[in-house]
């Protein structure tokens, strides 16, 4: 039955870019696999990031291209870019450089955590 499934799976697979023309994206590291950062790519964006080896991304609230760090200097080095199943899921593999991927300085955006039925800032271990 497995293999009925894995054989429907298509050999190649594009984007679904959303109403707006984006698309998720997820940055995680590559050498420990920690979930970095959520941002959104349009065709542009990607079309630079694979070109250059450094993440770009879409600005919703600029309306523009950023380059992660241009301004930091916090860049993300591409390792590799994968599609999810569905298409419409992005996670690339980077390599954090710089104090971390967040705009807070902290090393990842994901530190509020659920606690007596709120969500608390726990910081870095």
């Amino acid at each position: 039955m497995m293999s009925d499934i894995l054989s429907n799976t298509p050999d190649t697979l594009s984007p679904k870019w959303n109403e707006q023309g984006l698309i998720p994206v997820i940055a995680q590291e590559a050498d420990t696999g920690e979930v970095l950062m959520l941002a959104w790519m349009n065709a542009e964006a990607l079309a630079k990031t694979l070109e250059t080896g450094e993440a770009v991304y879409w600005s919703r609230s600029r309306q523009s291209l950023w380059r992660k760090g241009a301004t930091s200097g916090n860049t993300q080095t591409l390792v590799g870019a994968c599609l999810d199943c569905d298409g419409d899921t992005l996670l690339l593999q980077v390599k954090q450089q710089g104090d971390g991927a967040c705009h807070t300085g902290r090393r990842t955006c994901f530190f509020y955590h659920p606690e007596d039925g709120t969500w608390r800032l726990r910081e870095d271990n």
